[in-house]
């Protein structure tokens, strides 16, 4: 069934975001489940295991060498590869779930190979424009922090152009400009919101993971960490659908041609 997403909404609004974005994630939950842990909360386990064992290990095997220069660029190279490696399958994350999001959304059932493949496909220009997104942004934040946050929120939905118009990295960052010119504030208020539930359930399992130990924290944290970025993604994706709707005033037979 084809959500309310595709009814020619007046206006971009937050409560129907939220509404569409909860349904189509009920719709799929195993589906969506699936590729969060693959490529979110599995890798975060491994990660957090391979970082903490890397760097306990050089301090217990001797512990003056953690304040040599070069011991402490090697613990610092971990750390980069590791977010470096973070980075990378936040963003094959949120293309499948674009994807699988977009094909709910027009009436199709989305499947785990497809939203994998698109994902690996467009790997490189999805760097690309998480990259510039991250550098823009956070330069810009550097002078006042209101640019940084208008810079962001026009490439917000960079990615399911990218992913659904293929317009390539710069074309599908100007693309979002236009898109969400004149809705900044209605994304604002999107994102704060997810923000702030995030930094709530954040702050309420800091409290229950400090009363575990080892890999079952390990374990909680990662499980967290696959629902926000499952959330945010899909919440984004409905968005760019929205925004579709909201600026251009696309049919639902228009939207269905545009997405097959």
């Amino acid at each position: 069934m084809v959500s309310t997403t595709l009814e020619r909404p007046d206006k971009f609004r937050i409560g129907r975001v939220f509404n569409d974005s909860f349904a189509v994630i009920s719709r799929n939950i195993g589906l969506y489940l699936g590729l969060a842990l693959l490529f979110s909360g599995l890798p975060a386990i491994v990660l957090r295991l391979w970082t903490e064992s890397t760097l306990s290990g050089t301090a217990l095997g001797d512990p003056t060498a953690v304040a040599d220069p070069s011991m402490m660029f090697w613990n610092s190279s971990v750390g980069i590869a590791a977010g470096l490696i973070s980075f990378i399958l936040s963003l094959l994350l949120q293309s499948a779930l674009v994807r699988a999001t977009i094909e709910d959304l027009n009436g199709k059932r989305p499947s785990f190979g497809d939203c994998i493949q698109i994902a690996i496909r467009y790997l490189l220009p999805t760097l690309g424009i998480g990259l510039l997104v991250v550098l823009g942004a956070g330069l810009a934040s550097l002078a006042l922090l209101v640019p940084g946050i208008i810079l962001w929120l026009g490439w917000s939905v960079a990615i399911p152009v990218l992913i659904q118009e293929r317009l390539g990295v710069l074309g599908s960052m100007s693309r979002s400009r236009v898109l969400t010119k004149g809705n900044s504030w209605a994304l604002f208020g999107l994102f704060l919101i997810l923000m702030i539930i995030t930094m709530v359930i954040q702050s309420v399992m800091a409290a229950i993971i400090l009363l575990l130990d080892g890999i079952v924290a390990d374990v909680a944290a990662a499980m967290l960490s696959t629902v926000v970025s499952m959330v945010l993604s899909v919440a984004t994706a409905v968005s760019y659908v929205e925004l579709r709707q909201v600026k251009e005033g696309a049919s639902v037979e228009e939207l269905a041609e545009i997405f097959s």
